[in-house]
């Protein structure tokens, strides 16, 4: 933790655990660290309950030092996720989390610790553990004691927060626009606190890795310090065990992909290259050169070769209609998309999959495997513009059979480089007319998109909006990690420590600042800034060779005046020009 936060006392404990990736790689260790902290405030609520306060949530334990004269006295303990009306809600009626434990106190004065019960979903066969030299962990900021007659000091109470070692300092963010201030700070905490399994996992309601959580995060966690570890071990996770949906099957390539051209080593994908291979879903084509879930290709066979037993299905956005805790017919966040055989956006992603398994295969000399990958490409850019693209309205429709265009069947093909130059101004022009009509996940891809096609202006209203599908009103209910969707009413049963919310945490500085890296290690890099209205921005990118900072002013001419500091050896690209330092 910073100064900032006010943390009076830091304790890391190291716990060493081994993870064997494959016969390929070494054995890596994972540290997970334990930091003592101390409450912000401590305080007295009506009725004598004393309210401790830590600021913000982090996934740990409790540990309270109190006083009995007697050791007949009994005091009661809450620990909670979030208050309404400055006390704990008590009551929940969502996965946030609340626990209770009565402590019957012993004669003088103890250190007592607060007894977290496992949770029975988010401890089962599919979730990962707490290792047993750590013990169960509970997402909270606030402890209120009852029936406890002594003031109770700041120094009695200690969290033990559980997260991957992480360095506070090494990223910065910072601009004219105080909301995205709050942003990048919100998002940066998430994937610190978050990460106390040491794997990116969806929350605390299942504590399972999902590919679609582990690509933002991962994105994330890159932007704020330079660990490369924990998107590893998540990976090969997700290869021996993948989730369901169709596109979060491919994503294990682009995350593989995101390891490979920011830590430089390419031991993991060459280690792992047969699956990643399988994982393009080559073998799930139709005649027409598409992918299909749906036309009976799902062989046991298929199945076993990216260690699936069940079928897997598209998905697009998440929750659908109907779903997680949404009444029948309540809209779902996938812009009432039209499914059909052969999806648009479940393509889109294939065809991204396979143009990086083109250069990953050529990097590590399987010729033949590139042009098989590069051919299909292809073929599948040649469909999208002949049969998924309607002309007379200048949009993507959801796929073959159907003449509905959702948001997402047209902020895919934008971001993947599918949408020719001269059709890109109708896309462009439909998706602005969707507003933000998809869920947090969704969201990191339409502002992808957005600034890839050069929208930065409408990109940075998204980013700043305090809207009720914003990363402001996460800010504005209370929330101290990014939720899983926009609000409540969007998901229900959602959790309030979902890291896919922070796409904030990487978009500000891969987009808005515009730092990506064009060569593996980031010894070659593009920094392209679209600060759009904003008067100033900086940030500091953590790097393997060593911070870069970057300086973005603009001046009463209108001109954008650009700063960079680079470490040796990284050659920086400004638009088309080169200088290495």
């Amino acid at each position: 933790m910073t100064r900032d936060h006010h943390m009076i006392t830091r304790i890391s404990l190291l716990i060493s655990l081994s993870f064997l990736f494959s016969a390929a790689l070494q054995a890596q260790e994972a540290f997970l660290v334990k930091e003592a902290q101390r409450p912000l405030s401590v305080s007295t609520l009506p009725g004598g309950i004393q309210q401790a306060d830590f600021g913000r949530v982090a996934f740990g334990q409790l540990e309270i030092r109190l006083t009995s004269r007697t050791g007949r006295d009994t005091v009661i303990l809450h620990l909670g996720e979030r208050a309404i009306d400055g006390r704990i809600w008590r009551n929940p009626t969502t996965t946030v989390r609340y626990r209770k434990q009565v402590l019957p106190l012993q004669k003088g004065t103890h250190t007592y610790a607060f007894d977290i019960e496992p949770d029975r979903r988010n401890t089962g066969r599919d979730a990962i553990k707490m290792p047993a030299a750590i013990g169960e962990v509970l997402p909270f900021r606030w402890l209120e004691v009852e029936n406890y007659g002594r003031p109770l000091r700041a120094k009695d109470i200690t969290r033990y927060a559980v997260h991957v070692p992480f360095r506070d300092d090494a990223a910065s963010f910072r601009c004219s626009n105080d909301t995205l201030n709050h942003l990048w700070n919100l998002c940066k905490y998430t994937v610190k606190a978050t990460s106390f399994t040491g794997y990116y996992v969806d929350g605390d309601r299942e504590r399972i890795p999902y590919e679609a959580d582990a690509l933002i995060n991962q994105l994330c966690h890159y932007a704020a310090d330079c660990e490369f570890t924990t998107a590893r071990r998540t990976l090969a996770h997700l290869l021996d065990h993948p989730t369901w949906p169709t596109e979060w099957i491919l994503q294990a390539i682009p995350i593989a992909w995101n390891d490979w051209m920011f830590s430089g080593d390419d031991s993991f994908i060459r280690a792992h290259y047969p699956l990643l291979k399988k994982r393009t879903l080559l073998d799930l084509r139709t005649e027409n050169g598409l992918i299909s879930t749906t036309t009976g290709l799902q062989t046991p066979e298929f199945l076993a070769s990216i260690n699936r037993t069940a079928p897997i299905r598209d998905i697009v956005d998440w929750p659908h209609s109907g779903s997680t805790g949404l009444a029948k017919g309540q809209g779902g966040e996938d812009d009432g998309y039209v499914y059909t055989d052969c999806n648009t956006v479940v393509n889109a992603w294939f065809y991204h999959a396979l143009v990086l398994m083109e250069e990953m295969a050529r990097h590590l000399g399987y010729s033949t495997d590139a042009e098989l990958f590069g051919d299909a490409a292809q073929k599948v850019q040649e469909v999208f513009d002949n049969e998924l693209y309607d002309p007379a309205r200048g949009v993507y429709v959801d796929g073959i059979g159907t003449s509905h265009a959702a948001l997402h069947a047209n902020v895919f093909p934008l971001l993947f480089g599918l949408v020719p130059p001269e059709r890109q101004e109708g896309v462009v022009a439909f998706i602005r007319s969707r507003g933000m009509a998809c869920s947090v996940y969704g969201a990191q891809f339409l502002l992808d998109a957005l600034y890839q096609a050069g929208e930065a202006g409408y990109a940075l209203s998204l980013l700043s909006s305090d809207s009720l599908r914003s990363w402001y009103n996460m800010l504005r209910v209370g929330s101290t990690l990014t939720l899983e969707a926009w609000d409540d009413s969007f998901k229900p049963n959602q959790d309030w420590n979902h890291a896919w919310g922070a796409a904030p945490g990487n978009l500000l500085p891969f987009r808005l600042i515009g730092f990506q890296p064009l060569e593996p290690g980031c010894t070659r890099v593009r920094i392209h800034p679209q600060p759009a209205s904003l008067k100033w921005a900086r940030a500091t990118i953590p790097t393997l060779l060593g911070p870069v900072h970057i300086r973005l002013r603009t001046a009463r001419s209108g001109r954008l005046r650009i700063r960079v500091r680079a470490p040796r050896g990284m050659t920086v690209q400004l638009g088309e020009m080169e200088k290495s330092q």
